[in-house]
């Protein structure tokens, strides 16, 4: 069996909701994986986040602390810039079989549109 090789691109700020995506290559195929950092706020202390973000993440390794410490301090000081907002998972809808090609939100975030491998919306 051959290996299965990973490596890290790119950091990714996601600001609404928060939260950072890594986007890596996997066997020669871009990809990327999603973080969710809902509950940052100005209280968080950055660097025990990304101490459980390098422990968790094969991706990411010790010697991208300072980067990843440096985002986290970025994407904080946006959260408590519109700190009237608060984030939380609402509800996972499982209507399609296959993965998820698009989605699509109306202006308000009210209401959303998904298409998906399977050929359904």
């Amino acid at each position: 069996l051959g290996t299965v090789t990973m490596h890290l691109e790119r950091f990714l700020l996601r600001y609404f909701p928060p939260g950072i995506v890594l986007d890596y290559v996997k066997s020669g195929v871009r990809r990327t994986k999603n973080i969710d950092l809902l509950t940052l706020n100005a209280e968080t202390d950055v660097n025990e986040v990304a101490s459980e973000i390098i422990q968790r993440e094969p991706l990411v390794t010790e010697k991208l602390r300072e980067q990843l410490v440096s985002l986290l301090q970025k994407l904080q000081e946006k959260v408590v810039q519109h700190s009237d907002h608060q984030f939380y998972l609402f509800k996972v809808v499982k209507a399609h079989v296959l993965p998820l090609t698009n989605v699509c939100f109306n202006k308000t975030g009210t209401k959303f549109i998904t298409g998906s491998y399977d050929r359904t919306c």
